[in-house]
């Protein structure tokens, strides 16, 4: 997230994009994934449009299927660790991007919300046969994989949240209202060093290595291109379905096993800068969430991380897929016959 940095943004007290960000297209062309990008088209708001997403098969596949949910500023590439030590472990891996984002169609004019990007991909998953599914989802992508959930429990094996945001409902704690024309104005002041230095305090706790400077020019680079306009547009309505379509009120109706994995140094809160200044330490407050949240959810297993910040499967793989996988082995969810 780049909401920390908003003010500074539009202060203009950060510098331009640097001369050395790429530029990508509006659908991330010229950023390569890790593996063979397919296409789903299909027909939403009468509007023809493609899911981009990877779908990768095991060696030696053990029965189960894991539905990958990318965050706000993410992508299904920024799962990569993830779908290496899934599908070494036999997972068959399915890793989406949503439209609206990365490789996937930016539509124009299109009402966000998380059923409707639930629905789409549900049609995708129907369409690559899949039945049944572990979802999960990271960041935003906590909020999408909570809401598919509850639209569609008897697909769902279990459910996957790591850093989910949505944990608290930000409007009703006071963080003002910004319309999607601010959240669009925002997003075309968007650089790389402002993207770098959010991701250090707020991903990885303060941390930094080369290696994820990849992320860093993949955001950067969409809003660096031609097409950052429709960028910025889509990103901003987004942020729109995020501050006003909260998942929190829910987590009790969840009926599948739930894994909470949490990175304790993590601070998001979508508006925090725009809030008054007393409140904005205790918004993100994610070592009292997670206990809060697995409070609420009837079947939940809370694994934290107190080091670690809001991308731990980024910041220390080993460790994280470690806890993942045996998180996954105890739900012992009746196997997929979709693979």
């Amino acid at each position: 997230m780049r909401i920390a940095l908003a003010s500074l943004l539009i202060a203009g007290s950060l510098p331009a994009l640097a001369a050395e960000t790429p530029r990508y297209g509006a659908e991330l062309q010229g950023f390569d994934y890790p593996h063979e990008v397919k296409r789903f088209n299909l027909e939403s708001q009468g509007v023809s449009l493609q899911m981009a997403y990877m779908d990768m098969q095991p060696k030696n596949a053990n029965g189960r299927t894991v539905l990958l949910m990318h965050g706000k500023n993410f992508c299904a590439a920024t799962w990569e660790g993830s779908i290496k030590a899934l599908s070494d472990a036999g997972y068959r891996v399915i890793a989406a991007d949503q439209i609206g984002f990365c490789k996937s169609s930016k539509p124009t004019r299109y009402q966000y919300s998380f059923q409707q990007l639930a629905s789409n991909t549900h049609a995708l998953l129907k369409q690559i046969g899949v039945d049944k599914v572990t979802i999960m989802g990271h960041s935003m992508g906590g909020m999408l994989a909570t809401r598919y959930a509850l639209l569609y429990p008897d697909q769902v094996e279990q459910l996957v949240m790591v850093n989910p945001i949505g944990l608290e409902d930000w409007k009703t704690l006071g963080v003002p209202y910004l319309s999607v024309d601010q959240w669009y104005q925002r997003e075309l002041k968007t650089t790389a060093e402002a993207s770098r230095n959010y991701q250090k305090n707020t991903y990885y706790a303060g941390q930094w290595r080369p290696e994820f400077d990849r992320w860093v020019d993949m955001q950067a680079g969409m809003f660096n291109g031609d097409g950052k306009k429709i960028v910025a547009w889509n990103s901003a309505l987004t942020y729109d379905m995020v501050y006003t379509q909260p998942v929190v009120y829910e987590f009790s109706q969840l009926k599948m096993p739930t894994l909470l994995l949490i990175g304790e140094q993590d601070n998001t809160a979508i508006g925090k800068d725009a809030a008054p200044e007393a409140m904005r330490s205790k918004l993100g407050d994610y070592k009292a969430l997670g206990p809060t949240t697995a409070e609420r959810i009837p079947d939940a297993t809370l694994v934290t991380f107190p080091d670690l910040g809001h991308s731990p499967q980024i910041q220390e793989p080993e460790r994280f897929h470690k806890a993942l996988l045996d998180g996954l082995a105890t739900a012992k969810p009746q196997a997929s016959t979709g693979n």
